[in-house]
């Protein structure tokens, strides 16, 4: 039981981190270029984890680097829309937008190995689409990128399961973040005019804080939860992610959030849920509550 429940603190701090990574982004992204941005955090991120799982890198071979390049690509231009999305738009807004990959995912599945998605899907599907349609009355270039993110987002998750099944996830998440950074150096490089001299301090802390806190000790928590808690409830502690991220947006940022808004935040929120738990935490409660009576 202590295990269960340290194990969701460990789920409840990566929801944390996780909601705090856009404010930390946008913040950032005022002294240094997106890409450029990107390019630090994935290289950073996958030297210390290639650090500390050393011993597991011998077993890379051609099927891990060509599954690593394929879910890389992918992560990397999600990742990108995300970052430059959320330079034109509230790191509030754009967490919950983002979020909704959770319900995009079982209809991508559905297009890709024909296997359509159950009824939960469906509402969530419904909700989120609604909600989206509240909270973005007009559609700007930060949401537009935002909604861009989830659905690349989604589609990584489908590829990871493709293409990372039944390989190492570790060694899958070390070549893919080594093949995201590749990619965010050559876009840098073309497009952008990195300098290191231009960073700040502070930008130099936001850049440690994303690399080591939201991407690699993040990982490592998340697979930490994962082994004790139940798929139900890491689903749900892990949809907190755009809450948090709502609630540091308006802590350093002001971000003002109206009823609409309010409304369509909610209404996202419902549908991750509904995607990601099918509800099941409710019968879990049930079963509780029926267990505690028989006693």
């Amino acid at each position: 039981m202590k295990k269960v429940y340290l194990a969701k603190l460990a789920l409840l701090i990566v929801a944390i981190v996780w909601g705090s990574s856009l404010v930390v982004v946008k913040a950032s992204t005022d002294t240094i270029s997106p890409n450029f941005l990107l390019a630090l955090r994935f290289t950073i991120a996958g030297v210390i984890l290639s650090i500390i799982f050393y011993k597991r890198l011998r077993y890379i071979n051609w099927q891990y680097i060509k599954s690593g390049f394929i879910i890389g690509i992918c992560l990397f231009i999600a990742y990108c829309s995300q970052t430059i999305g959320v330079m034109y738009a509230m790191p509030g807004k754009s967490a919950f937008l983002s979020a909704s990959y959770c319900v995009i995912v079982p209809f991508l599945i559905w297009a890709i190995d024909r296997k359509k998605p159950n009824k939960y899907n469906m509402i969530a599907a419904f909700l989120c689409i609604i909600g989206i349609g509240i909270s973005t009355v007009s559609f700007n270039l930060g949401d537009s990128l935002a909604i861009l993110s989830a659905f690349l987002f989604a589609l990584h998750i489908v590829f990871v399961a493709k293409f990372g099944k039944e390989k190492d996830p570790i060694l899958i998440t070390i070549i893919q973040f080594g093949f995201s950074a590749v990619f965010s150096w050559i876009v840098s490089f073309a497009l952008e005019t990195p300098s290191l001299t231009a960073i700040s301090s502070s930008t130099i802390s936001g850049i440690l804080y994303l690399a080591l806190a939201c991407t690699a000790l993040s990982l490592l928590l998340q697979n930490l939860g994962q082994k004790y808690a139940s798929p139900s409830s890491t689903s749900l502690i892990l949809s907190l992610e755009s809450v948090f991220g709502v609630l540091f947006s308006v802590i350093f940022f002001n971000e003002t959030i109206d009823y609409r808004l309010a409304a369509g935040f909610t209404l996202i929120l419902l549908a991750v849920v509904i995607a990601e738990t099918k509800l099941e935490f409710l019968r879990d409660l049930r079963i509780d509550k029926r267990r505690k009576a028989f006693r």
